[in-house]
């Protein structure tokens, strides 16, 4: 194979016209002569006389000739590293070309380059044998160049590794004994496994011409896995070929592709693999959804991740009583330590079992993990098994309590012998035991093989044919250290030792944080309820991954992914890299396993191989740069007939200041344009967003939208009334009234919200009182106003609108009320006060009742432990702080009294002071004795 060539070589014969070219640049016009202006010497010169032309410089007439001769050149086309090389006419081409996921980012080249050949083997009436190493189906049999062009141009690039063996296996059954004449491999440079032979395979079949064609290998570059840690996120990337250092730059992405967060990984000079971090707050690392290497747009370079990545909640339940003066004696103590930086951790406030798993279970928790505890209470025993099999995780530790308990406990996923195992000790002739190296099938599979870890106690599990296959951790002699077994859709995980140090020491050791933290990750990431359904036994696809990273529909061809079939294994037919399951929960396959490594394609030694790099990569043309040649010779040439006219001397003469004025004038421009600010951009804002960032300036108070125009308006009218008065008499100036929707809309922006019940309206979903419900726990107030004069709690005589109040109430979890007391802070918070009239003057305000306060005559408030998380009346306090655009009441008083309505603004007054300073007045009560202290 030539190194050099040109596309048209006879072009080069117009070289013949050189020495005609260089005849005619030595003819130039003789140099004009400047002469004064005498009138006979004008007359003088009109006379005829021969004129011999002067001759140009010969290194300006070398210059021209070099100028003419790199347009010939140009036009003719060389091109370094050409395709000439013949085919073999001895028999059929044969076309392999890998269209793997490596592929995807310059499967152009790669087409280009199969087409050449089919092109070549056209001009010589070969037959072609295409075959595509990553397609399901192959079909190798020979045909024309036309139909072989067809399927070339209907093939893709697949998010998978190549599967050679078949594709060989076809081509051979495809030639039937005869040897093919060339035989071209279009390689993505990658080895198909520990033991690849596909070049000896290809050998195999005798070609009379093997060619194997490469690209460059730089786009072979993949993401393993991902390990969401304490501070960062840990990605583990590997490489095809070790070479020269390289700095590849990480982008997270969440659900719907915004970039959230960025990082980086370098490889060393020779490394083949490397880790790279992307640092960012635990909360927003939970919404990461995919890993992507920035510039690499192929399967391998795009790592997916589901709900296993995300943080789980994690329940604790203890059989011993926890001692806060020896931590390190509880058995929680370690898993707390251990699960802490990975996990939200949730332990019962009451030791009744009765009463703690009933209150953790209501929080949705994703892993259940019990202590050392033998039995539990037959009344919720059955509920913590319909959280497993709903898709729960309980992992159990042994301790004395279980190994003391009865045998047919449902709970444990193997059977246990009563009793335990004591290993070494003044009466075991047996020594601690170490652990063995962790099966395949176990989730700690690939860590360091346990080292300096003894096992001194354990309970044992009766031997059972699936013992084995249950087990996920042995010791040394055999016997296992951690089993389970499904349950449903859940798992049961068990720990034959105890959580804390008195039976062994991997408590103290990392591999036991290792541990824990892979079991908990196998749980759902979004929590179990007791209530939920039966998981199918396969996971459908969802969304697949495309050769360039991307997610798309799911296609026919895949097939569900089997329940626990993880990433233990390398992308297949059946189950290419994506997303398994439904948009309620998933699981991500990706393109390989953790600790999977890219290894170059294995050659025969000895072999002969010619070696050739794909079209459009290494082949390169010459002729732009001759092009450009030539036209910055033509602007020399220029340049130079015009200093020797003496053309720009003049022009400076002329035009001096014109000239330092335009130069300074450019330089003003390209000042301005380089000052111009570059525009932000909000792709990573969120919509809604500026809506809140509005409400966090100033304080609004809001109302609650109902649906009922009528309602709604006055609801709006009264708030913005009471904004009026807040600003003309005291030093709050709230903004503008809200009207929310308390289905979607962020409530703890605001401190209250007014409420006005009807009857009519529709009734809140339960997802809304839920939300209410989480608002006044977290500090808010709400103010329901039924807005009939008359409020009863206790069901004897209620209207419509105090029915749909109690209908209300009953979803909420709400303290006991009580009607204000007339020593409470709200008749003194702003102005003194005896009640709290609206519209209405007949009902009471219903607040949080202080069911153990004393009674103390000299105080003249009382102190509560905070503000109201509820307020009730009847008194329709926005009617009567209702006003229009000119600050006229829109509604009259009932009785008509326009001091009621100042009162009525007073008692608005009031519960906002009340509400945003608290029970503050209540302290006042200590004044004179502290001024007394003071000397004052």
């Amino acid at each position: 194979m030539s190194a050099f060539a040109f596309a048209f070589p006879a072009v080069l014969t117009t070289l013949v016209l050189l020495p005609v070219i260089w005849w005619l640049l030595r003819l130039t016009p003789p140099k004009p002569q400047a002469e004064v202006f005498p009138p006979f010497a004008i007359l003088a010169s009109i006379l005829k006389r021969e004129e011999t032309p002067a001759q140009s410089p010969w290194w300006l007439t070398l210059l021209r000739m070099l100028m003419a001769a790199a347009v010939i050149f140009a036009i003719a086309d060389p091109v370094f590293n050409p395709r000439t090389n013949t085919l073999a006419s001895s028999g059929p081409l044969a076309l392999v070309v890998d269209n793997s996921w490596a592929s995807a980012t310059d499967w152009q080249n790669r087409v280009d380059t199969a087409a050449t050949l089919i092109d070549d083997a056209e001009s010589r009436n070969v037959p072609i044998a295409l075959v595509l190493t990553a397609d399901r189906q192959h079909d190798a049999v020979p045909v024309d160049a036309a139909t072989a062009r067809t399927r070339l141009a209907a093939a893709e690039p697949r998010p998978l590794p190549a599967d050679r063996t078949a594709a060989i296996a076809s081509l051979r059954t495809a030639l039937d004994g005869a040897a093919p004449g060339t035989l071209a491999f279009i390689s993505d440079g990658m080895a198909g496994g520990e033991t690849d032979e596909t070049v000896a395979a290809l050998q195999g079949l005798s070609p009379a011409d093997f060619r194997l064609i490469e690209g460059d290998g730089a786009a072979a570059v993949a993401i393993t896995s991902a390990v969401n840690g304490a501070d960062a996120l840990t990605v583990t990337l590997t490489r095809l070929d070790g070479g020269p250092a390289r700095s590849l730059p990480l982008t997270a992405f969440d659900s719907r592709s915004r970039p959230i967060a960025t990082g980086t990984a370098s490889f060393a000079a020779g490394a083949t693999t490397t880790t790279g971090t992307i640092t960012a707050p635990f909360e927003l690392r939970n919404d990461f959804a995919r890993i992507s290497i920035d510039g690499l747009a192929n399967a391998g370079g795009a790592y997916l991740l589901d709900d296993g990545f995300r943080r789980r909640r994690v329940a604790f339940l203890s059989g011993e009583v926890v001692d806060a003066s020896q931590p390190l004696l509880s058995p929680l103590h370690y898993i707390n330590r251990a699960l802490a930086p990975y996990a939200d951790l949730i332990e019962p406030d009451v030791a009744d079992l009765s009463v703690a798993i009933p209150q953790i279970l209501e929080q949705n928790p994703s892993v259940l993990i019990m202590a050392d505890i033998g039995r539990l209470p037959e009344d919720v025993q059955g509920e913590v098994q319909r959280w497993i099999e709903a898709g729960g995780m309980l992992i159990r530790f042994a301790g004395p309590r279980l190994a003391a308990a009865p045998g047919d406990d449902p709970l444990v996923p193997v059977v246990l012998r009563k009793g335990e195992r004591a290993l070494g000790g003044a009466l075991s002739w047996s020594e601690p035991q170490p652990l063995s190296a962790y099966p395949a099938n176990s989730p700690f599979f690939g860590m360091r093989a346990p080292q300096d870890i003894l096992i001194k106690r354990q309970v044992l599990a009766e031997p059972t044919p699936d013992l084995a296959e249950r087990t996920w951790a042995s010791l040394a002699d055999g016997t296992p250290l951690v089993t389970t077994g499904p349950l449903g859709s859940g798992r049961i995980v068990l720990f034959h030792i105890s959580a804390e140090t008195g039976w062994s020491n991997l408590p103290l050791s990392g591999d036991f944080v290792e541990m824990l933290r892979r079991t908990v990750q196998l749980s759902r990431g979004g929590g179990v309820s007791a209530e939920g359904g039966q998981a199918a036994a396969g996971l459908p696809p969802y969304r697949l991954m495309t050769a360039s990273g991307t997610l798309a529909a799911a296609t026919g061809e895949a097939k569900p992914l089997a329940a626990g079939d993880g990433s233990k294994v390398v992308a297949s037919f059946d189950n290419p890299p994506g997303l398994y399951g439904s948009e309620d929960g998933y699981v991500a396959r990706n393109l390989f396993p953790p600790e999977y490594a890219i290894r170059p394609l294995v050659l025969p030694e000895g072999a002969s191989i010619l070696r050739e790099p794909l079209a459009g990569k290494e082949t390169w043309s010459l002729k732009p740069y001759l092009f450009t040649l030539a036209a910055l010779l033509l602007i020399l040439d220029c340049a130079i007939v015009l200093l020797m006219g003496g053309a720009f001397a003049a022009a400076a003469r002329r035009v001096p200041r014109r000239g330092a004025t335009a130069v300074v004038l450019l330089a003003l421009c390209t000042g301005a344009l380089m000052a111009v600010p570059q525009q932000g951009h909000a792709a990573d804002s969120k919509p809604g967003d500026e809506t809140i960032l509005s409400r966090l300036d100033t304080t609004h108070l809001a109302y609650v939208v109902t649906g009922e125009s009528e309602v709604d308006r006055i609801s709006e009218r009264g708030l913005a009334g009471l904004t009026e008065f807040l600003t003309y008499r005291t030093t709050l100036e709230p903004g503008e009234p809200v009207g929310i929707d308390i289905e979607k809309d962020e409530l703890a922006l605001y401190p209250i919200i007014y409420w006005p019940v009807s009857a009519t309206a529709p009734m809140p979903s339960n997802a809304a009182i839920s939300r209410i419900d989480a608002y006044i726990r977290n500090g808010g107030t709400v103010l329901f106003d039924t807005r009939d004069q008359f409020v009863t709690l206790d069901g004897n005589a209620t209207s419509p609108n105090t029915e749909r109040l109690q209908a209300i109430l009953a979803n909420l979890d709400i303290p006991p009320l009580e009607p204000v007391p007339a020593d409470h802070v709200l008749t003194k918070s702003f102005y003194l006060l005896a009640n709290f009239p609206g519209r209405y003057a007949g009902s009471p305000l219903w607040i949080e009742a202080e069911l153990d306060r004393a009674e103390d005559p000299a105080r003249p408030a009382r102190a509560g432990d905070g503000v109201s998380p509820i307020m009730i009346t009847g008194n329709d306090f926005a009617g009567a702080w209702a006003i229009d655009t000119n600050g006229m009441a829109l509604l009259p008083t009932v009785p008509p009294d326009e001091m009621q309505r100042e009162h009525a603004f007073r008692s608005g007054v009031n519960i906002m002071m009340y509400m945003l300073t608290g029970n503050y007045k209540a302290d006042q009560v200590h004044v004179p004795a502290l001024l007394e202290r003071l000397g004052q």
